[in-house]
Parts: structure tokens; sequence; C-alpha cells
């Protein structure tokens, strides 16, 4: 099996899953996707993940440039708040529509077709 060399897509989807590829992003991205639209402040994103200070601030800054949180300031608080739900949506989707392309056996036999 050969797969072609990258595209684009492959570029985006790298990307993103290198956003993701760390426990404590995971949990930050959880944490403000169960908060819905309207997001947690720095500090109440703080308090429900465990992650504060510095590293927070980090790991905001490689979900936000990768397009899965966005950052706003709010008077004196800033909002922190998950944009991308299709993105994450699309990343999963991104892996399922190769499945079984090289397979004897169709996917839907698999449950995944």
């Amino acid at each position: 099996m050969e797969i072609e060399s990258p595209t684009p897509d492959i570029t985006i989807a790298a990307a993103g899953f290198a956003a993701l590829g760390s426990e404590q992003r995971l949990i930050v991205l959880l944490a403000l996707v169960r908060a819905g639209p309207s997001g947690l402040s720095i500090g109440a994103l703080g308090e429900a993940t465990g992650v504060t200070g510095s590293t927070l601030t980090h790991h905001m800054k490689i979900l936000a440039a990768a397009g899965l949180v966005e950052q706003t300031r709010q008077g004196r608080s800033i909002i922190c708040a998950a944009i991308a739900y299709e993105r994450v949506h699309g990343l999963s989707h991104f892996l399922l529509t190769e499945c079984c392309a090289d397979a004897d056996v169709p996917c839907a036999e698999h449950g995944h077709g």
C-alpha cells in the first residue's frame, strides 16, 4: 500500500491533530466544549481543568493557532471559548473517510459505512 505525498488536507489535519496531541490540551478543549459558546474565564478554565498560569497560556496559544479556540477580552477578564466544533468533527471525518479503503472487506461490515 502506498500513501500519496502530503496534500493540503493532510497538512491541515496534521496541524489539528498536533494541537490535540497533549492530554492537558484535550482537557482544556473538552472543558471549553462543555461550557458551550459563552466559554469560560481564564480563571474558571484553570479551576475546571487544573491547568493554570503559563502552562494554560501555552496550551491556549497552541489551540488558538490551530483555530480550535479563541480568547476575547471582556472588561478585565479574558474569556476562552471553543469555536471550531466543525473542525474537530472534520478531523474525525478525515480519518473515517479512509476507513477500509485498501481492505478486502467493505467498511459497512465493520459498522463504519
